[in-house]
């Protein structure tokens, strides 16, 4: 794989296509988990753990996998690395596995996976498609992380609340004091969705002003002609 593909498959998946800014796959984990920095970080982690191996798995078995049962077969192993990293949860983080609760396993079902798998995992080489689950994970975990951070400290005050369950002995940072009296709202549903719209409304502006800006460059000057010649400047005439 060349550097230029490596730069283009780590662009689209941290930002490009991003799976939550830009194609809003997989909205129920990021909107119901993300009440705190840690649930969303760890579950975006687990995610890109399954996002890995699967496209791995499904681009060294593509030649061998019939096109009418591609679909069960991509779920079936999906659902196998889910249940594997359900089980490891359980047995080494076994508190933060109470509090992810079901949305382990509705790993199988998330549209990221399984839309990664079939688009691009099922038709390119297994690093490509390596790397490729790897940066549309990674992608989920910031917006995640992100999403999470802003609902925690609105509605909290905090940040890290919860690290005990990775960290024995590590402790939340109460970032407004103990007076601070939290904001619900930013807690509950409704505090998703506005947090969500917010993130979205941010990454559209930002891709307008690097299009607006990309649009303002002049072109690049044509391989092999000469500098006076690309700019349309005729050579001084000898004296």
């Amino acid at each position: 794989m060349s550097p230029q593909q490596f730069r283009e498959i780590s662009w689209n998946g941290l930002w490009k296509q991003n799976p939550g800014l830009a194609q809003l796959l997989g909205l129920c984990p990021i909107l119901a988990i993300s009440t705190s920095m840690v649930n969303a970080v760890s579950l975006g982690l687990a995610t890109v753990l399954v996002m890995l191996v699967a496209n791995l798995a499904v681009s060294a078995l593509r030649n061998f996998i019939p096109y009418e049962i591609r679909i069960p077969v991509f779920i079936l192993i999906i659902a196998a690395l889910v249940t594997m990293v359900d089980l490891a949860f359980n047995a080494f983080f076994h508190d933060l596995y109470l509090v992810l609760g079901i949305f382990i396993p509705l790993i199988v079902t998330n549209c990221i996976v399984l839309a990664r798998v079939e688009a691009f995992a099922a038709k390119n080489h297994p690093l490509t498609s390596t790397i490729d689950g790897i940066m549309m994970g990674l992608g989920l975990v910031w917006v995640l992380g992100l999403l999470g951070a802003m609902r925690e400290l609105i509605g909290a005050g905090t940040l890290f609340s919860g690290i005990e369950m990775i960290i024995p002995g590590a402790s939340a940072i109460n970032v407004f004091g103990d007076g601070y009296p939290g904001f619900l709202v930013a807690i509950l549903p409704p505090g998703a969705f506005f947090a969500l719209g917010m993130l979205i409304a941010a990454f559209n502006a930002i891709n307008a002003r690097l299009a607006a800006r990309a649009r303002r460059q002049p072109p690049p000057a044509p391989a092999g002609r000469a500098p006076e010649e690309a700019s349309g400047s005729e050579p001084a005439a000898a004296s």
